[in-house]
């Protein structure tokens, strides 16, 4: 059951990000699987700017699974970490074409045992898919739940299970995104906006201003 405090922080950052959703562009979930992958320690926005040529050039599974690695590596060589990357996306639409039809697997197994899909990338599909409730923890969903103080743990995987035992499961699409928005424009690492946050009153990590 949801406490006053949790509850009010929902309704707080749904006012805050109503729109709030992955800021990858993707049109299918080849390329959301694609580009989620691509987004590990690297922006979105750099992501959105390389995929369209990955894209045109390669539009599924089967046709990235032929493709050459240099041909790879030198579209998404803007990408951080684009010679492992490069190697991880055609071996998984290898693996794919091969073993699953084509098709983005629907369970966390099958998904994880892709390579470059984590426990996060994986929730990330499973939720951006609707195949099922997920909360996937990045940088921004850890630093801001615990900060807030809505989840406990030292890892993400703690922090993702806390997660879900405070809010219910039809909130946690919209959390995560909502985590994210929040710690991109206000919580951010070094320099958290605690005089700007809407959330300010009611947080144990709040900073107060010079008096």
């Amino acid at each position: 059951m949801l406490t006053k405090r949790r509850s009010s922080i929902l309704s707080v950052l749904s006012e805050l990000y109503p729109d709030a959703r992955s800021e990858l562009h993707f049109n299918n979930e080849f390329e959301l699987l694609i580009s989620v992958v691509l987004s590990a320690q690297c922006t979105d926005k750099k992501v959105n700017q390389t995929t369209p040529g990955l894209f045109h050039k390669f539009n599924n599974f089967g046709a990235l699974s032929k493709a050459s690695l240099v041909d790879v590596e030198k579209i998404i060589r803007p990408i951080n970490y684009y010679r492992t990357k490069s190697r991880n996306i055609i071996e998984t639409a290898k693996l794919i074409s091969s073993l699953h039809n084509g098709a983005v697997p629907r369970t966390m197994e099958e998904l994880t045992e892709l390579p470059g899909v984590g426990r996060k990338t994986a929730n990330v599909i499973l939720s951006e898919l609707g195949i099922k409730p997920s909360i996937a923890v990045d940088t921004h969903v850890f630093r801001v739940s615990k900060r807030l103080g809505i989840a406990a743990g030292e890892s993400p995987l703690e922090v993702e299970e806390s997660l879900k035992k405070n809010f219910p499961p039809e909130s946690w699409r919209d959390l995560h995104h909502r985590l994210i928005f929040h710690g991109r424009r206000i919580c951010k690492a070094r320099a958290p906006g605690c005089g700007e946050c809407s959330l300010a009153a009611g947080c144990p990590s709040r900073i107060e201003g010079p008096s």
